[in-house]
């Protein structure tokens, strides 16, 4: 099998589980650049992987070697960049969000459609094992009908994170708790059950954050077989605790905490997914192992081999940050 060449962009702590997926991923991927504006980030990245830096995005692009992309700039500049790769022939990875708003998102999945190059996101979370079991249970109908859902995301933040130049404002992040922390779990819960309406919603920023954006999201919800669900989402719950994704059915209920999967059936069997590691659900924001990002990376690798759509494609992503959009909306409403 050939080596599919590949150029990093975006050299921040989002880089980390790329850059080690990608070492393990080495038999399949060559990486020939990792691109950074910022010296010092070049610098920090070369210390700790055997990969070429530098500082130059137009050479990366131009290089016929470099088959593929992987975006990891903040989302403010994902558009742009992208724009380039595509320009340039590449097929692109992106992390998530798409974009800062559904509009830029919406041009982001078009120019790849113009383009005809691959267009993957990063939203890992539906690549765990467990994530993976359970939605073969709900394809297999093992839990029964749907009754109701439930997601959770208990997660923390210290003020700190939110002092660091741009974070949690629409500027760079183009939200809050939504769209940069719970975007992982509530693109696994529509992917699962679906979201067909956003019933209500209170959308606020707590006392214990000084920032612009949302930092604590409860809405009820539809789901897409029109049954009740919930979701619950913020960054304020010290020390911070693992998402959860909830389901109720005529047979089994499941529990997807964290990386973890119980069902247990009305019958009395059960069922035990272990976890693979945490989720980085607290202040230490990489605190989780890069598994589910290897098996985004190698999907995306399989996808520019067999002409195929990403499982996550741009659509599917863009499909979540509808869903966000629609939440801050009711939230917003009187």
């Amino acid at each position: 099998m050939s080596k599919t060449g590949i150029a990093i962009i975006g050299l921040g702590p989002a880089a980390l589980p790329h850059a080690k997926s990608l070492l393990d991923l080495s038999e399949r991927a060559e990486v020939r650049h990792a691109v950074s504006r910022s010296k010092e980030r070049t610098e920090a990245f070369a210390a700790q992987f055997p990969f070429p830096v530098s500082n130059d995005i137009d050479a990366a692009l131009a290089d016929d070697g470099v088959r593929a992309v992987i975006v990891l700039t903040p989302p403010s500049a994902h558009l742009a960049v992208a724009e380039k790769c595509f320009a340039a022939g590449k097929h692109v990875l992106v992390e998530k969000p798409l974009e800062l708003t559904v509009a830029a998102g919406e041009k982001l999945v078009a120019v790849a459609r113009k383009a005809d190059r691959r267009l993957g996101v990063v939203l890992q979370h539906r690549f765990r094992p467990a994530s993976l079991r359970l939605k073969a249970a709900l394809a297999a109908s093992e839990l029964g009908m749907i009754a109701a859902g439930f997601l959770t995301v208990p997660w923390w933040r210290p003020q700190a994170y939110y002092d660091e130049p741009g974070r949690g404002t629409m500027a760079r992040d183009g939200g809050g708790v939504l769209l940069t922390q719970a975007i992982h779990s509530l693109d696994l819960f529509r992917s699962l059950v679906g979201v067909s309406a956003v019933r209500a919603a209170d959308v606020a920023t707590t006392a214990l954050h000084r920032m612009e954006t949302e930092d604590y999201v409860a809405a009820l919800v539809r789901l897409g077989n029109g049954a009740p669900g919930t979701v619950l989402a913020t960054t304020a719950f010290n020390p911070g605790h693992p998402e959860r994704i909830e389901i109720i059915g005529t047979k089994a209920s499941a529990a997807l905490i964290g990386g973890s999967l119980k069902i247990a059936w009305l019958d009395g069997r059960e069922e035990v997914v272990a976890a693979e590691g945490d989720t980085g659900s607290g202040a230490n924001i990489m605190d989780f192992p890069h598994d589910a990002h290897r098996a985004v990376i190698a999907d995306f690798l399989d996808a520019i081999a067999q002409d195929r759509d990403p499982m996550v494609s741009g659509e599917e992503a863009l499909a979540s940050q509808r869903l966000i959009g629609d939440l801050l909306a009711k939230g917003g409403e009187a």
